[in-house]
């Protein structure tokens, strides 16, 4: 099973970022793959405190089936309201509280994981690569296999 997040065209055509440049698998599709992401982008990233998670909403694909381009326009405005996410990272007081998730304490996901979150949900912060939000434990809906499984309303 392959895990990829797709990103708007210009942090795609961006040549200001080399390191995120190489994580693209396929230019036309616009598809950044997580595990190439270069491990300093990655350090980079804001790490959430507390009982917070990072995750990247989802953006969808910006090809159909059929071969119709989606503007980023669209598709900008179909991450803000998404409910898919990828999990980036986890606080380090996430799914402690035993009042919140019963004494075994199971996390309900874990980095890595496409989960799915309230649609709005979470603090949005701009980043190299497209956005990123920051959302509380307890915001996980579900964990899903497949971003596309999840259609948007």
């Amino acid at each position: 099973m392959s895990k990829t997040l797709y990103v708007p065209d210009h942090i795609a055509d961006s040549t200001k970022n080399a390191a995120a440049a190489a994580a693209y698998v396929d230019k036309n599709e616009k598809v950044l793959d997580p595990t190439l992401v270069d491990k300093k982008l990655s350090e980079r990233l804001p790490q959430p405190t507390g009982w917070r998670l990072l995750v990247m909403p989802y953006m969808g694909k910006g090809v159909t089936e059929g071969g119709i381009h989606i503007p980023d326009a669209v598709r900008d405005r179909e991450a803000l309201a998404t409910v898919v996410a990828y999990v980036l990272k986890i606080g380090s007081l996430a799914y402690q509280d035993s009042h919140k998730f019963g004494d075994a304490m199971k996390p309900w996901c874990k980095e890595g994981d496409w989960v799915c979150i309230g649609r709005y949900a979470g603090a949005r912060f701009k980043i190299d690569g497209g956005e990123v939000r920051i959302i509380n434990d307890d915001e996980i809906i579900a964990t899903i296999l497949e971003p596309d499984d999840i259609k948007h309303i």
